[in-house]
């Protein structure tokens, strides 16, 4: 294995428009997790705040299997949500993902997304264990 840092791309377009990688693996076993949303296959999942959650979880696991890590390997979670109506939604899918795992986690009330219809947003960082 080299020092050097490792980028991976989930296909989706605005990785290419906009000039960002959807997991970045740093040589310290860090692995940074850009923000994940409930669009899966160009399309906005249907669903609440729980649902979207779930998916955007989803979303942030297979860019997490990328790298030959999983859910247990989160050790930060950040959620973004439009509205504080949404926190107990968004908190009970963080729960039943992350029970076990206790991450450290943020939540945070933000304006909106650049898409209304999106209610949740999720970074994830994850830690390969025995790196350099």
């Amino acid at each position: 294995m080299t020092d050097s840092v490792r980028r991976f791309s989930s296909g989706a377009p605005w990785e290419e428009k906009f000039g960002y990688s959807r997991a970045v693996e740093l040589p310290n076993g860090m692995v940074l997790v850009a923000g994940c949303t409930s669009v899966a296959g160009g399309e906005i999942s249907a669903g609440g705040p729980y649902e979207q959650a779930i998916t955007s979880f989803e979303v942030a696991f297979a860019a997490l299997k990328q790298v030959g890590l999983g859910r247990e390997d989160v050790v930060r979670t950040r959620m973004y949500l439009t509205h504080v109506r949404d926190v107990d939604d968004v908190g009970r899918a963080h729960k039943e993902l992350f029970d076990d795992v206790r991450p450290a986690a943020s939540m945070i009330i933000v304006s909106g997304f650049v898409d209304p219809s999106l209610v949740v947003e999720i970074e994830i960082e994850a830690y390969r264990a025995g790196a350099r």
